[in-house]
């Protein structure tokens, strides 16, 4: 096995992740998976999660020696519904009206691949966002100021979207961010990076 210090890469072009990673490396490269995120028949969201999260990193890690890959995905789930990235506005304030008064469940998995080892590591947290009740005016002011199209659940817990909860159940509030860092860390430690 190769003892030297290994490249971080991260299986995401996603800025949210990238952001929540530089918390704990100052350096890592980013590369696009291009992995299919359609869900299987059948499948349960933290299975969803977990698959597509080795599956990004598998994707990454093709070719690339002496790297450590971080793969990454988020499912929400609302009544056994998943609630995938809105797109557009009249999406994002019909989720957030189903979303009112209710719980959201998030599942974010994480797999961390070491392509000097093949050995992988793999973690998924559970989230709950519980909702106050949201009035439609609410919802109108919240999606046009901050516009979260691209986030699973239509809100951006780290801007505005943290003033539409009663509160939220979590292991690890970096999680609901996109990318769990309590369990990132360790890992990265178990694979001989120093974190702190």
């Amino acid at each position: 096995m190769d003892t030297g210090t290994p490249r971080i890469v991260l299986a995401s072009t996603s800025r949210y992740r990238a952001e929540l990673l530089r918390r704990l490396l100052p350096e890592f490269a980013q590369r696009a998976p291009g992995t299919d995120e359609t869900a299987l028949p059948g499948e349960a969201p933290d299975a969803r999660a977990a698959r597509l999260a080795i599956a990004k990193a598998t994707a990454v890690a093709d070719g690339l020696a002496g790297a450590l890959v971080i793969g990454s995905d988020q499912v929400a789930e609302l009544d056994g519904e998943t609630l995938d990235k809105p797109g557009n506005a009249a999406n994002a304030r019909a989720q957030l009206a189903a979303s009112s008064g209710r719980v959201v469940h998030f599942r974010t998995a994480l797999c961390l691949l070491d392509t000097r080892d093949g050995r992988q590591q793999l973690h998924v947290d559970r989230t709950d966002v519980h909702f106050r009740a949201l009035s439609a005016a609410e919802i109108e002011r919240y999606v046009a100021r901050e516009q979260p199209l691209d986030c699973a659940g239509s809100f951006k817990c780290e801007g505005l979207g943290i003033s539409l909860f009663e509160r939220i159940a979590s292991e690890d509030p970096s999680a609901l961010i996109g990318l769990p860092l309590i369990a990132l860390a360790r890992m990265l430690r178990s694979a001989g990076v120093a974190v702190p």
